[in-house]
Formats: C-alpha cells, structure tokens, sequence
C-alpha cells in the first residue's frame, strides 16, 4: 500500500529546539521535507528540503500551525506535551529531544505527569525545572528519529 499522497513530513517545534541540526542529517539521508516552525526567523541551511515558517506571536502559534498538519505519516519534533498530545491523535509520530518517543500508549501519563507538575509549581512546591539536555539525549535522539523513518516508510509512507 502506497502513501504517496501523504508522504513523511518532518514538523519541527523550533524555538528552543536543541536537535535542529540532527534532524537536518536524517531528513537529508532519506530526502525527506522539514518545516521548521517558530515564533521569529531561526537561521537554518538553504537547502530545499528545508522551510522555514514563521508564525505570529500568540503564544500556540507555532503549536497550532504544527497541529494543524500533521498526520499519519508525520513526525513532529517537540517537548509541547499538549502539542505532542494533539500530533499523537492526529496520527503523527512524536518525538521529544531527548528521543522519548510519545505515543498513544505514553501520551496519557505525559499529560499527567506535566499537568501534576504545573500544579506543584503553581503552588510554589517545585523550583526546578527540566533536566539539562545532555549528549546522551542526542544519540537517543537519533536512533528514535531512525527508527521513527524506518516504521513509516515500512508501513509504505514515501519521502
């Protein structure tokens, strides 16, 4: 079964994105189309196979324009828990920098865990924030994108 009408598109959550440049790699490996969406121009390579779209200043702007598109045969880049939450029912595949992968199985715990945390802070009892981003969460990263290529061009999606 061919997906040529819906072909694998790369969706990056870009503001605070720290895994821009390895998604370039893997896009370019497989030929694939990303869209690196922000709130203000990000300095990208000029290449094709990369298209940079600014959107307003509202605060889900950029989540929105995300949402909005993806899809089987999406892989959206994003630590957004709700945007992740959006893309999963939409039917993309997500994947956090840190290469945690969030799917219909994980999706509901994440929700939970970000909004319990929201009330702890809230409240005054957290102070700290997410854990730094480490070289470890890179490689996770890469292997999580590889993989993510790998089971949509099986499950027939072409670049």
């Amino acid at each position: 079964m061919s997906h040529h009408a819906n072909p694998i598109r790369i969706y990056i959550d870009a503001d605070a994105c720290p895994v821009k440049t390895e998604t370039y790699r893997v896009a370019e490996r497989y030929g694939l189309q990303v869209f690196l969406v922000s709130n203000s121009f990000i300095a990208a390579p000029r290449e094709p196979f990369i298209e940079r779209i600014v959107v307003g200043n509202e605060p889900d702007a950029a989540d929105d324009w995300i949402a909005e598109r993806a899809s089987s045969g999406s892989i959206v880049i994003s630590a957004d828990i709700p945007l992740a939450d959006r893309c999963v029912k939409a039917g993309a595949k997500v994947i956090a920098p840190n290469g945690r992968s969030l799917d219909e199985n994980s999706i509901g715990m994440a929700l939970a865990t970000r909004n319990l945390m929201d009330d702890l802070r809230s409240s005054g009892q957290i102070t700290s924030g997410p854990k730094s981003f480490q070289p470890r969460d890179r490689s996770n990263f890469l292997s999580s994108l590889d993989l993510a290529v790998t089971q949509l061009k099986r499950a027939g999606f072409q670049p």
